[in-house]
């Protein structure tokens, strides 16, 4: 246990310390995580004005509340999504004034960066493009795709299989997940291998921007398939049309594409990484799921609660209001924090260990909630239980190496630079073979 003096000390610093910039929170966020939650589960960090979200309940409420702005009608729903990735670090044009900002949003939410991407988008804009995605993850495509994982898990596996011990994000986590989304958005198994070299994070490829390579990809993708319709997955979403008969512009198609692909990608690479990270530090747990595979899908939840990739998410407040004993005013910004609310002990008993057996573990809100939940979960999920199912069916005892990260107990993880999202950057494992 701390002592008293290590206590107040640490209060007084995480009193004034900055989430967005402070690289040792970004590192191990845990203890900066508690000390925000006992301030309430819904505190205003001094830096920048955010209201941090740290209890399950109040995101649920956030989360299940969206500002919807319909074009003849009143708006309604306390929260949008219009700064989900920009947060308070971009202004409208406008002044936020007065107890209901609904004007400015309608009139400003073009001037945020991402402002064009599904996931900053409200009710009704949201509900249409949804609509327009689902094109793409039907259950026919999801079975087709989870057959393809399979193979190409074994196909990655072969490369280190005899080695005795691989880099979970280079040689597996990474092309395993930009090869099966590209396979389930129908891109053309020619192109597979320009995707994971122009996509890779692996060598430092900054000379592209990611998203632009993928609109301009999918544009000529579904541009060609109007023109030329097939019977493809791609054909699917390129004409497919909005609820209310319309067809869409193929720029909107093409970033729905872009969007799940570069999120889905990123955000599964670090679930896969944290998995092993966790099968490599608890040998007991590893066992049990070597004897019992039916328990890998909690296993994959509880590592999405314990360990959750997305690290925030903000909000707007439309008009002012009250969440949490908190009153934030209109055009409030807050930020949704899963990491955090995946540990709040209301909801999840002893919220800081990793229970495989834990009943609601799939009540976490890693993918969101509502109408934002991440449409690629079920993706996630799929590639979690297939990837954990075919490492056991063909490696023996996985274990961290301490030849790079340490011995247990003292061991050094690189975790990716940024308040976005939270991951491992590398993580390398031995195991032995099986006999």
């Amino acid at each position: 246990m701390p002592s008293d003096e290590t206590t107040i000390h640490q209060a007084a610093d995480f009193e004034h310390a900055n989430f967005f910039r402070d690289k040792a929170i970004q590192d191990d966020p845990y203890d900066y995580f508690d000390w925000v939650r006992r301030q309430g589960p819904v505190w205003r960090e001094p830096n920048h004005g955010v209201f941090m979200i740290t209890g399950h309940p109040e995101a649920m409420q956030v989360y299940g509340d969206p500002a919807t702005f319909p074009e003849h009608d009143l708006a309604s729903g306390r929260f949008s999504s219009c700064n989900v990735v920009t947060g308070p670090f971009q202004k409208f044009s406008e002044p936020i004034e007065g107890d209901d900002v609904t004007d400015v949003i309608v009139r400003c939410r073009h001037e945020l960066t991402f402002s064009d991407q599904l996931p900053a988008f409200d009710p009704p804009n949201h509900t249409a493009h949804r609509h327009l995605l689902m094109r793409l993850i039907t259950p026919k495509n999801l079975k087709e795709n989870e057959d393809f994982m399979w193979d190409y898990a074994d196909v990655l596996i072969d490369r280190f299989v005899g080695d005795g011990s691989f880099e979970v994000v280079s040689q597996y986590a990474e092309p395993f997940t930009l090869t099966v989304v590209a396979d389930l958005e129908g891109v053309p198994e020619a192109d597979h291998e320009l995707f994971r070299d122009r996509l890779s994070t692996v060598h430092e490829h900054l000379e592209h921007k990611p998203l632009e390579f993928l609109y301009g990809k999918f544009s000529e993708y579904i541009a060609d398939r109007r023109r030329e319709p097939r019977n493809d997955i791609l054909s699917g979403l390129a004409n497919a049309k909005f609820p209310d008969g319309s067809t869409p512009e193929v720029s909107d198609a093409a970033l729905l594409a872009a969007n799940l692909f570069a999120g889905g990608q990123e955000t599964t690479v670090r679930l896969l990484t944290f998995a092993l990270r966790m099968l490599g530090e608890n040998p007991d747990l590893q066992q049990a799921l070597r004897d019992d595979r039916d328990r890998i899908p909690n296993f994959v939840e509880e590592t999405l609660r314990l360990e959750s990739p997305l690290r925030t998410q903000f909000r707007m407040a439309r008009v002012g209001t009250e969440l949490g004993g908190v009153e934030i005013p209109a055009g409030g910004t807050l930020m949704l924090a899963p990491g955090m609310c995946n540990r709040d002990e209301r909801v999840f008993p002893n919220p800081h260990t990793f229970d495989l057996g834990r009943v609601n573990a799939r009540q976490h809100i890693a993918f969101g909630h509502g109408i934002h939940t991440c449409a690629g979960a079920p993706l996630a999920r799929a590639e979690g239980r297939v990837t954990i199912n075919r490492l056991l069916d063909r490696l023996g005892a996985i274990r961290i190496s301490e030849s790079v990260h340490g011995p247990a107990g003292d061991r050094t993880y690189k975790y990716l630079p940024t308040f976005f999202l939270r991951g491992l950057q590398t993580l390398q494992v031995d195991f032995t073979a099986l006999t």
